[in-house]
């Protein structure tokens, strides 16, 4: 079966840049080696590699699981969107006043 091209905005690819970078970072200055990194998250010396740039192949799995190799990050995944103002903004716009019957 053929695989489809994953098509991203360019903001999309600058925001899992700049994830990677910052897991890049936060691994050098916990003074962390790649191979230890990938022995903690079991994956390949090239799947970090690839997450350390921020590419969008890699699964959301793998990037928990190099966060959780961090000293426990992955933790930090379940807030995203947790302050959801749009998202709230909207459902208070469709929310309908229910109005009683007559009696």
């Amino acid at each position: 079966m053929k695989r489809t091209k994953l098509v991203l905005l360019p903001k999309v690819l600058a925001n899992l840049a700049l994830m990677g970078e910052n897991i890049k970072l936060a691994r050098l200055r916990r003074n962390i080696s790649m191979r230890l990194i990938c022995e903690r998250a079991h994956i390949s010396r090239p799947t970090l590699m690839k997450v350390e740039q921020g590419s969008p192949d890699v699964s959301m799995g793998i990037y928990a699981a190099v966060l959780n190799a961090l000293e426990n990050h992955d933790d930090e995944l379940a807030h995203i969107l947790e302050e959801d103002e749009l998202g709230r903004t909207i459902q208070d716009l469709n929310i309908k006043e229910r109005k009683r019957g007559r009696r």
